[in-house]
């Protein structure tokens, strides 16, 4: 095996690996969040991984200049936001569902593409929303309504689409490392206002949940970035983001490992047509090629 496959079979073993930490972290996350508040974790973690990326790349982010810096700011409030209401829905659904409702990201991150940056929105993409959509139906409806954690998990996953979209227009490969620490810095300023209407953050309540926070905010937050960032450098889009649309398949896997949820034919047929609608989008050409494989994941 020559150097460059040895590389390209590392980078995605090691985003296999960093995507199966973020489908880990549904079953933690909301064990967490059952003993402190949402915003109060989301703050704690992304402060301490903001304060992590900022010692390991201090040159990198303030060689960005006002306008890389400005555009880093942007993007960190759009996911930052998306984080609150990704963890907020999933205090009220269970992690196998809120783990492929965040995976619409991958469906809603053409559509808009399609509107904000008049990209020709192709047949099979069509087809991939009624998949996925059918899916949700499945694994998602009581009767005639939708669990609100549902609807607030979909809307996280419409932030998330466009942070994808504006990231694929302003990141650069040498501007990565630090956009990528600008980003963690507004996502922790954006949770810790989010604090402010209840006095501020609370520390984590015991050691258990501290271990959470520690594993949430250096494995899965700025850990799994630098992974991200490295791997994408030695493999093409396509592949990279077939790798990464896995989550909601670990996220069911350890929700029901770890007893939180139980196989039903409901979960495995609505997770089969999310995840057949996934793939359809990210398999479908494009006309830009860079815009799913550019964005940092959702489960940062």
């Amino acid at each position: 095996m020559n150097a460059p496959a040895r590389l390209r079979l590392l980078a995605t073993v090691g985003l296999l690996a960093m995507t199966a930490v973020w489908g880990s972290t549904f079953v933690l996350i909301k064990d967490v969040v059952a003993r402190m508040p949402v915003a109060d974790f989301l703050a704690v973690r992304f402060l301490i991984a903001a304060l992590a990326m900022l010692a390991l790349f201090p040159r990198h982010a303030w060689r960005l200049g006002r306008g890389g810096i400005a555009r880093g700011l942007a993007l960190g409030v759009i996911y930052g936001a998306g984080q609150l209401l990704q963890t907020w829905g999933l205090a009220l659904i269970s992690p196998s569902v809120s783990g492929f409702a965040t995976g619409m990201y991958v469906v809603f991150t053409p559509v808009l593409a399609t509107l904000l940056l008049r990209q020709r929105l192709q047949g099979r993409v069509w087809i991939a929303v009624v998949l996925a959509t059918a899916g949700l139906a499945l694994l998602s409806l009581n009767g005639l309504s939708v669990d609100a954690g549902v609807w607030l998990t979909l809307a996280s996953a419409v932030c998330y689409a466009l942070h994808i979209v504006a990231l694929g227009q302003w990141s650069r490969p040498d501007d990565a490392l630090g956009l990528s620490a600008v980003q963690m810095v507004a996502i922790a300023a954006v949770c810790l206002l989010a604090t402010l209407p209840h006095g501020g953050p609370t520390a984590p309540p015991d050691h258990a949940a501290w271990l959470g926070v520690l594993y949430m905010a250096l494995v899965a937050g700025a850990g799994a970035m630098l992974m991200q960032t490295w791997a994408q450098a030695h493999l093409p889009a396509t592949r990279a983001a077939i790798v990464m649309t896995t989550e909601p398949v670990f996220a069911a896997a350890f929700a029901v490992a770890f007893g939180s949820d139980v196989v039903t034919w409901r979960m495995l047929a609505g997770g089969a047509l999310v995840l057949g609608a996934m793939y359809l989008v990210e398999l479908a050409p494009r006309r830009k090629s860079g815009l799913p494989a550019e964005a940092v994941h959702h489960e940062v």
